[in-house]
């Protein structure tokens, strides 16, 4: 928290000058206080108070004085607010391994279906552009808020051979680069280091793969070059570990798939390595970047994954004035401590004495 007029909580200073002139008047009230033969007739002229009722108001008249103190000096806070010029770079594996029907009808299938609602339940105004990448990664859309050009490159998504998950995130650092000029291109050397938390750039980065990287840059050394400009990264792993036979649709196949292009493809059992997901990679990847990794197993994991993406992301850090809840604070502890005061402090009612 941070104070907008911090020269102003000097005012605090009332509350223990209040405390010591409190201290004082008891001290001149002891001395000058009348001896009396008869406690008992203390106690009679006394209200029937306890010492906890006699206190609690002034505890709760000061917490008012202190919470109004520190209303004086205009206090903000941190807090995660929607941010509107947020590029979202979804990055989708077309690789030959996709094809695979642990997932039914096989993940292709599944990821692109979940990607067209990913890009439908974005707010408007939320810049999305789209990435493919197998043996290469290409940009397909740069970011833009037509959802429909976004809709129709889906649509033309092929699978190929390889893997390159770095290659993919330096694709995305790029087209986010042609919007943003505080993101450097991926071939500025930059001399400042990566950002820390709270500093990130709105545009982010979502990679959604099912293997490991088989061709190109180190996906870890890929995801230092976001971090180096406060770009976040989230890594999603998509597919079982159980071997299941590969079957492809002839309109899901490219000229560069290993099954051969333009024909529908069915193969035997996979479990290679090529469907091992390097987790451990795509952790690094989103930990070195201040972002996440997830994993889904099925249609309804990934579907839930991408629908609460947009809650890690679309946020981010301003500093707000929060006056208003010291003032409101402060008022609610003078008005409890006035009030109970006066309500301990009634004339007794008058009881007749009984015959």
């Amino acid at each position: 928290m941070s104070f907008s007029w911090p020269w102003a909580l000097t005012a605090l200073l009332a509350v223990p000058l209040l405390l010591a002139i409190r201290w004082w008047l008891n001290r001149r009230r002891k001395r000058s206080a009348v001896t009396v033969s008869s406690v008992a007739l203390i106690r009679a002229a006394l209200p029937g108070r306890t010492s906890w009722r006699r206190r609690i108001p002034v505890v709760l008249f000061l917490a008012g004085l202190l919470s109004l103190g520190f209303a004086l000096g205009r206090p903000e806070a941190s807090v995660s607010v929607p941010s509107n010029s947020t590029s979202v770079l979804l990055a989708i594996d077309v690789s030959g391994s996709m094809c695979s029907t642990d997932v039914q009808p096989n993940r292709f299938t599944v990821a692109t279906d979940a990607a067209r609602d990913f890009i439908r339940e974005q707010q408007d105004g939320t810049r999305i552009g789209l990435v493919a990448f197998s043996g290469i990664a290409g940009l397909l859309v740069a970011p833009t808020t037509d959802k429909d050009s976004l809709l129709d490159a889906i649509d033309t998504l092929r699978t190929a051979r390889g893997t390159a998950i770095g290659q993919a995130i330096l694709t995305s650092i790029d087209a986010i680069a042609e919007s943003n000029p505080r993101v450097a291109k991926t071939g500025v050397d930059l001399s400042t280091p990566p950002g820390q938390p709270g500093d990130f750039e709105p545009d982010t980065i979502v990679v959604l793969t099912d293997g490991s990287n088989t061709t190109g840059v180190d996906p870890v050394t890929a995801a230092e070059q976001a971090a180096a400009r406060r770009v976040r990264v989230y890594t999603i792993g998509f597919g079982t570990t159980q071997p299941a036979p590969m079957v492809c649709t002839a309109d899901q196949i490219g000229g560069d798939s290993p099954f051969g292009g333009g024909r529908a493809w069915g193969g035997g059992r996979g479990g290679g390595p090529n469907l091992q997901i390097d987790e451990e990679a795509l952790t690094q990847v989103a930990d070195t970047t201040g972002g996440r990794y997830f994993r889904a197993e099925d249609a309804d994991q990934l579907v839930d994954v991408l629908t609460d993406l947009p809650r890690e992301f679309n946020l981010r850090e301003q500093e707000v004035e929060v006056t208003f809840w010291f003032v409101l604070a402060a008022s609610l502890f003078v008005v409890t401590a006035v009030g109970l005061s006066l309500w301990w402090n009634r004339p007794a009612s008058y009881k007749p004495p009984s015959k």
